[in-house]
């Protein structure tokens, strides 16, 4: 037993069923056991880690807890031989930061098949401006490549642009040759959207079309869907044939108001990224890709940095749909 403590942001369920966040001082015995113990310098905030630090229990079911789905750091103990003390590792999605003691602590604990060692080109801290939301986006940006939508075939559509997982999305779209179109936000973000490498900037309510229309003109070679709902529909009804759409969040709505003639008289694929199962060899191939040949040139241009003490804010700040970009979290 050790009587070492570290600092973590801690969620706590109250008598009367609210949720407070606080910084507090933990002991490493109190984390969950583990093949790998990492000491976290950077982590991320993604809107899951929001849920979970208001106690929405479809994220995490037990409370007090620490949010954090994404952290990187470096291995203090390791019964893993595929990991020695020293090491950079990256560690995101899985159970980390729902159930699992996550990265808004300056410790975790995790299985060795949850860790992914640093690609030799990235940073930590550049990992960490990708991290889940990242990696999400570079997952969809790969199944449209490996698909066939190629940038001649015409323009891509990505939606909630202004988001984590959209702003990488238009970014690795425009560094590899793409034309791309992004939903604007709800806050006009038209010149950082440009900035990033939207050619085109639409608003929420072009994207919207809340007609019956089975169809609808065609635009969009192929799509990067964030949010949902009607935008998702929309976006599906607007694809030219044999075009694809990628759909990795439900924050407008879990809802899809469709009918099938876009898949059986077009042809339009729809594919589900899910990063958080996503298989180990897969994994490893999309943070080489995001370390090389998709690494994005203009990183702090998305990226802003906070404390753990000052999280919160940074928290409230997303729950309030005002969060731009990707917002990095130093954990000492």
């Amino acid at each position: 037993m050790s009587d070492k403590t570290y600092k973590a942001l801690l969620v706590e369920e109250t008598q009367d069923k609210t949720y407070v966040r606080k910084l507090t001082d933990l002991p490493i015995d109190s984390l969950p056991a583990g093949d790998v113990l990492v000491k976290v310098q950077y982590s991320s905030l993604n809107y899951k880690d929001a849920l979970s630090a208001t106690g929405n229990k479809g994220v995490t079911r037990q409370y007090p807890h620490t949010p954090g789905i994404d952290a990187a750091g470096v291995v203090e103990e390791s019964s893993n031989p595929k990991f020695t003390p020293g090491e950079d590792v990256i560690v995101t999605s899985y159970d980390l930061g729902m159930n699992t003691s996550g990265g808004f602590g300056q410790y975790i604990r995790v299985p060795a098949d949850w860790v992914v060692k640093r690609p030799a080109n990235l940073s930590l801290r550049e990992s960490m401006v990708y991290g889940t939301a990242g990696f999400t986006a570079a997952l969809s940006v790969n199944r449209l490549v490996d698909y066939g939508i190629t940038p001649d075939k015409g323009e891509v559509l990505v939606s909630g642009a202004t988001g984590g997982v959209g702003s990488i999305a238009v970014s690795i779209l425009s560094k590899i040759g793409y034309t791309v179109a992004a939903v604007n936000g709800v806050v006009d973000e038209t010149d950082y959207l440009k900035e990033i490498g939207a050619t085109t900037v639409i608003s929420i309510e072009e994207a919207s079309d809340t007609s019956s229309r089975p169809m609808l003109k065609t635009r969009w070679a192929g799509c990067v869907d964030t949010v949902g709902g009607v935008i998702l529909s929309t976006s599906i009804r607007s694809t030219a044939p044999w075009g694809a759409v990628t759909s990795c969040g439900n924050v407008a709505s879990p809802d899809l108001p469709l009918t099938v003639f876009p898949f059986i008289l077009r042809g339009v694929t729809l594919m589900g990224i899910d990063s958080q199962n996503c298989p180990m060899p897969l994994r490893q191939k999309t943070w080489d890709r995001l370390a090389t040949e998709w690494k994005i040139p203009w990183l702090d241009k998305i990226t802003s940095e906070t404390s753990l003490a000052d999280l919160n804010d940074r928290i409230e700040i997303m729950l309030k749909g005002k969060h731009k970009g990707r917002t990095i979290v130093r954990l000492w």
